[in-house]
């Protein structure tokens, strides 16, 4: 993926931009659309926090926390008011214990979800929690919330691993008496201070003198701390574009004037406006900003016919022309004839006033940007921008179904084997939002769980796993692959590989697919195959993450040798007698694959019969040598099998029977 340069905010919630453009760029139809190569989902969590660490401005009680933080097993909750940057400080001080690099590579960092797990924690000594509770209201949620959180705390505690709370605000009422011990009350940062880190890393050039203005005091006084890093942002962008002044207190004023002023100056252009043409083409250059001419045109119109809304019976000639009504609204149009505001952050604070001020036109919005998205001028960069818009304003109205409406509708149209990048965008933008990405990631959910889904559609949410669920919550990730993985069809082939190479980087989800997939082929006739053959593909020597670890290896051979042999063995035990033919310290395989067929007497024929057709395939003497050190394991299970009374042989095969 690439991506633009950009700043992470005091609290976000998975990537967020800086300034006034998306960061998202998205893939193509290639063979390897949905696969970041060379890039471990942890680094990118890690990247994200490295890029808050530079900006970071610890609050009052940040050490005391630290402090009590630095112990394996312990539990540290955070009380801080809405907009101080609390999600933030979580996630520094979880990211400050790994700051020697080789625990960070080894150890977990992820977030819990605030609902009901999926999978078990299963914490590892060093691993690094953060459980996100800020976005809880009422007292019922939270206290089913703190009973999730004792069990993880006992979780912690007895595995040596460490976890940071953020705790709802305006509920110490409702805390536990249990968990007073662990809170830890965090101040707020010094605004001025956030402001001045954000700009410096941005290379802002600026004497202190000059922020100290009254306009900016007052906005480092009361703002939250992601709108003092939106403001920064904005400084950076009104420099980038040579259009704001030529000095840094020209694109400071302008900046200011951008988060104080905008949305007054909208409300008054708009009630002046009165005409529904012109409002409509206000919007759409909003939505369209940068766009061309002809592009943001269409889509005027196109606003227009779906919002039922007539033009005068007349020709186009007799009408005011394009150009005219563009000067008369503010919008300019640059020599390659593309359509901008004149003045900064405006269509932003546009696209924000029609969606809290025309709340009946917001399915009419949706239905108008799942065309207009579409348009022939636009380039892939520019669908991304209109959809990371409309999906910005949806969400922050409280409408997520909007826009997974528009995943669905996109992902279903799409043809051939390509991935929609408007879908992708649209669900990735959901997944990293503070307050809903648990709604998107229940969504996916009963989406992967549901009946009939479209390639397309398979398609994006497997996308979506690997990109952006499987960097911040790869337990959930790996569920919902595997719902897709077991499906029919081309677009679930796809998701099989994602879902092995997901597990293969990481052993702890590699047990975990394990225990799945051998609790699916318990299943009943028909429905178990699936699972027994990711199974099988999953225990292949190429498919192992490394240092191997025999007792999982035990387990999952154990569940495919007790199913009747078929041809399904062959590439899986092939894959093993290459790896010892090739590497000696891995005979170990030969012994627990024979260990792993309980003494059955046809699975230990099965496995001499593929040894046998390996070996004469060659006739290379190492392959020789295998076949024989594994024909030894096989003769003595055999002769242990036969000369007691009692052998624990499991379950018979049909074979058997």
């Amino acid at each position: 993926m690439t991506e633009q340069d950009r700043v992470t905010v005091n609290d976000p919630r998975g990537p967020v931009n800086n300034g006034m453009g998306p960061q998202y760029i998205f893939y193509g139809a290639g063979a390897d659309w949905m696969i970041r190569k060379g890039v471990e989902s942890l680094r990118i969590v890690r990247e994200d926090r490295e890029r808050l660490a530079d900006r970071f401005v610890p609050p009052r009680g940040y050490r005391i926390a630290a402090d009590r933080l630095e112990k394996p097993g312990s539990v540290v909750l955070l009380e801080a008011p809405p907009g101080s940057g609390r999600r933030a400080a979580a996630i520094m001080l979880l990211h400050d214990l790994g700051e020697d690099g080789a625990a960070d590579e080894e150890a977990r960092f992820e977030e819990l979800p605030a609902d009901k797990e999926e999978t078990p924690l299963a914490a590892n000594e060093g691993d690094r929690f953060l459980l996100d509770l800020s976005g809880i209201t009422d007292e019922e949620t939270y206290a089913r919330a703190q009973i999730r959180l004792a069990v993880s705390r006992s979780q912690i505690h007895e595995a040596g691993a460490h976890l940071v709370v953020v705790l709802p605000s305006g509920m110490t009422h409702a805390h536990a008496p249990d968990l007073q011990p662990h809170a830890v009350t965090l101040g707020r940062p010094r605004g001025i201070t956030v402001v001045t880190r954000y700009l410096r890393m941005d290379r802002m050039a600026f004497r202190a003198a000059e922020l100290g203005s009254a306009d900016l005091q007052r906005l480092c006084d009361r703002s939250p701390m992601r709108e003092l890093a939106q403001l920064a942002g904005l400084v950076r962008t009104a420099r980038d574009s040579g259009r704001f002044g030529a000095d840094f207190k020209d694109w400071l004023d302008q900046a200011i004037r951008a988060v104080t002023d905008r949305a007054g100056e909208v409300g008054r252009q708009v009630a002046t406006v009165r005409a529904a043409p012109e409002r409509a083409l206000l919007l759409a250059t909003a939505m369209f900003e940068e766009a061309g001419a002809d592009t943001v045109y269409e889509a005027w119109q196109g606003l227009m016919g779906t919002v039922r809304h007539k033009e005068e019976a007349t020709t186009e000639l007799a009408r005011t022309d394009f150009g005219e009504r563009l000067t008369a609204l503010g919008i300019g149009r640059d020599p390659d004839e593309r359509l901008r505001f004149e003045r900064l952050a405006y269509a932003d604070a546009v696209r924000t006033y029609f969606w809290a001020n025309f709340p009946g036109m917001r399915d009419d919005l949706r239905d108008w940007i799942g065309r207009a998205a579409g348009l022939r001028g636009l380039t892939t960069d520019e669908r991304v921008n209109v959809v990371v818009r409309f999906g910005e304003r949806s969400l922050a109205v409280g409408r997520p179904d909007h826009l997974f409406d528009l995943v669905v509708r996109w992902a279903d149209s799409a043809t051939g084997t390509s991935c929609d990048p408007r879908a992708v965008a649209a669900l990735e933008l959901g997944l990293s939002h503070e307050r809903l990405g648990g709604w998107f990631r229940r969504r996916m959910y009963d989406c992967v769980k549901s009946g009939p889904l479209s390639d397309g559609l398979v398609r994006v949410l497997t996308a979506a796993c690997l990109q952006s669920l499987g960097a911040t919550h790869p337990d959930q990730a790996m569920v919902r692959l595997h719902h897709l993985a077991v499906r029919e069809g081309e677009a679930a082939r796809a998701a099989r590989e994602a879902l092995l190479g997901l597990a293969g980087r990481d052993r702890r989800l590699y047990r975990l697919l394990i225990d799945r997939l051998r609790e699916g082929t318990g299943g009943k006739p028909g429905k178990a195959e699936p699972h027994l053959l990711l199974l099988t593909e999953l225990l292949g020597r190429d498919r192992v993450p490394d240092p191997l670890r025999w007792p999982d290896l035990f387990l999952g051979w154990s569940t495919v040798f007790s199913q009747p042999p078929t041809e399904l063995w062959n590439p899986l035990v092939r894959s093993w007698l290459h790896a010892v033919s090739d590497d000696s310290t891995q005979e170990m395989a030969l012994d627990v694959m024979v260990r792993a067929t309980h003494g059955r007497a046809a699975a230990l024929h099965r496995l001499y019969a593929i040894t046998c057709d390996w070996a004469l395939q060659t006739r290379h003497p190492s392959h020789a040598a295998v076949a024989d050190l594994f024909w030894q394991h096989i003769d003595h299970a055999q002769y242990a099998r036969t000369s007691t009374e009692h052998t624990d042989a499991g379950p018979r095969t049909t074979e058997e029977a």
